[in-house]
């Protein structure tokens, strides 16, 4: 095997998938803004690093025909998020496990994509492996964001109480109903 520099900001990922090639690094999370931007800021602390791998292979499909590049991917990140039910900062793991075949065109992978059970990409001259895992890490993220148990009770709203007791003393809206069934003379 031939062993080729391999830049994960411009990585040739038919060599890396020829050579059986694998990178890991970290990057700091002030170097992926968007996913920097779902996250809260933590005070009197730096965000942590996201840690990654990837691992380039060369796999045949069919008998007979050249072989798939491959990428298979994994990455890491602690992200700090704000709780939808307590409005406190909650940290949330993410965690990426993923594999991405690649074809020669769009139009090859868009017709592939559909009936594939893997990720089908179009082989790009060059991929920009950071924004392939700011892109995976973002779609990790909770929709809705909460702690399993909230670390102090939730505040009740002021006027609660009143309202509860409002809902205990009216007449619950289908009881004339029930009174008429039981008594059909009453009408």
């Amino acid at each position: 095997m031939k062993s080729r520099p391999l830049d994960p900001l411009r990585l040739d990922v038919a060599a890396m998938a020829a050579d059986g090639a694998s990178l890991q690094g970290q990057w700091p999370l002030a170097q992926l803004p968007r996913l920097r931007e779902s996250c809260l800021p933590v005070a009197d602390q730096a965000p942590p690093d996201v840690n990654w791998s990837v691992q380039g292979e060369r796999r045949k499909s069919r008998p007979g025909v050249e072989g798939d590049n491959w990428l298979l991917l994994h990455a890491d990140a602690l992200a700090t998020l704000e709780c939808q039910r307590c409005l406190q900062p909650m940290t949330t793991p993410l965690s990426v496990d993923r594999e991405f075949r690649f074809v020669r065109s769009e139009e090859e992978a868009e017709a592939q994509d559909i009936d594939s059970d893997e990720d089908v990409l179009a082989l790009p001259r060059f991929l920009d492996l950071r924004g392939l895992v700011e892109d995976e890490l973002i779609l990790e993220l909770p929709l809705v964001p909460r702690h399993e148990q909230c670390p102090e009770p939730l505040p009740l709203p002021p006027d609660e109480p009143l309202a509860a007791a409002e809902e205990e003393a009216a007449p619950h809206p289908f009881a004339g109903l029930a009174a008429l069934k039981k008594d059909p003379s009453a009408h």
